[in-house]
């Protein structure tokens, strides 16, 4: 038992070396204590916060600068091996040949697509056209339209085909074989009787124009002089760039109340003088219900001098202004069944191709009076009214009719 409580007592008994340990430790408790004490009071003073929020940022900002140093390094050794090489020669580098046919050839899977492959072969576009074409009218072919197709202008399709169209561009009918010239112009058969070199005059052209175009193929050493050519009789001839007066297929001018005789020319509806009756007020309405084209409209150009109002068959035609019947009937100039109204004041208005005429020589009427009914008489593709307005020529309806 006494040696139990020596042991007991020798633990008790105070140890140097555990006295020098807890003057080793005492230190940094005090100093943690301190700063404790320190962060403590400046927590409590409101400054915590904003310490660890300065604290925040300088640690950020040492981050940022210390990778922007080790990018520059890295960076810096991949480049040193290129701007160190002292040993390569400062003259032109050697071209290296490559065998294409040791290089192995890619399997690529084809692609439906557009093919990008270079195009041997190239097509030339076509030469300009010098034969004439025959073209076939098919149903709602209009002069217009058939001279657009082929980039010509419409008057060289009436120009072309005298003899089927007579300068008339409602003659135009289906099935009609037209020629097409390969340039604008006229197409006209050589009759002698006169120099070469008048005939060409007349179409505004030289002599040279016609016999040197390649579409007539006139060999020019068999000619002669070109103002007394050589040229058989009824040989047709190409003009390129001619021009001609057009042959007058429309009615007559002047045809007035007092003196209707010049009319008789047109036809069985001519009348005879008038003395007195309505005068016009020189104010114009539409002469039928529907305000647009069916047709042609007015186009010197084309020998067409008249509007082409739209209209079933059977549907009112009515005058344009108050006046007079000067011509009521039949009409010999493709015109069909046609009524003309002089209005007293120096102009006329004509109605063609009537289906019905209602009124008849010498009666006045009055403006916007039924005078007859739309039809397709007389040189006609379909029923439509053909209307002219007249002052000593013949001029624009548009002009003188209100918007429609």
């Amino acid at each position: 038992m006494m040696k139990t409580m020596q042991n007991d007592f020798k633990e008790d008994a105070p140890n140097p070396e555990s006295k020098d340990r807890e003057k080793t430790t005492d230190i940094p408790f005090r100093q943690r204590s301190s700063f404790t004490r320190w962060m403590d009071n400046l927590v409590g003073m409101g400054l915590g916060e904003s310490l660890l929020r300065i604290g925040t940022n300088l640690f950020s900002i040492l981050a940022i600068i210390l990778v922007v140093l080790l990018v520059q390094a890295f960076y810096g050794q991949a480049q040193s091996p290129l701007t160190e090489n002292t040993a390569q020669d400062s003259g032109p580098a050697a071209t290296a040949v490559v065998d294409i046919g040791l290089i192995p050839a890619l399997d690529v899977p084809i692609v439906d697509g557009i093919s990008r492959s270079a195009q041997i072969h190239t097509n030339v576009p076509s030469r300009p056209r010098q034969e004439i074409t025959i073209y076939t009218v098919q149903e709602g072919d209009t002069v217009f339209g058939i001279a657009e197709k082929f980039g010509l202008e419409p008057q060289t399709i009436l120009w072309g085909n005298y003899n089927i169209l007579q300068d008339n561009p409602h003659s135009l009918r289906p099935s009609q074989e037209l020629n097409i010239l390969p340039v604008d112009g006229v197409y006209w058969e050589w009759l002698g009787g006169l120099t070469f070199g008048s005939w060409a005059e007349f179409y505004g052209v030289t002599a040279a124009d016609i016999i040197e175009y390649p579409g007539n193929h006139i060999d020019p050493n068999t000619i002669g002089d070109y103002n007394n050519a050589n040229i058989k009789n009824g040989t047709w001839l190409i003009i390129p760039n001619g021009k001609r007066e057009f042959v007058s297929w429309s009615a007559p001018l002047g045809v007035t109340r007092e003196n209707p005789a010049s009319a008789r020319v047109m036809g069985a509806g001519a009348c005879d003088p008038v003395s007195g009756g309505a005068v016009g007020y020189g104010t114009y309405v539409y002469p039928t219900n529907k305000r647009y084209l069916s047709g042609f409209d007015f186009s010197p150009e084309t020998n067409h001098y008249g509007v082409d109002f739209a209209g079933n068959e059977g549907e009112g035609v009515y005058a344009a202004d108050a006046g007079v019947v000067v011509y009521s009937g039949w009409n010999d100039y493709g015109y069909g069944n046609m009524i003309m109204i002089d209005h007293g004041n120096g102009f006329q208005s004509l109605y063609a191709h009537l289906s019905a005429v209602y009124r008849g020589c010498g009666q006045s009427v009055g403006q916007g009076e039924g005078i007859g009914a739309i039809g397709s008489t007389g040189r006609s593709s379909g029923a439509h009214l053909h209307f002219e307005l007249m002052a000593g020529s013949k001029v624009n309806p548009w002009s003188y009719l209100p918007p429609p």
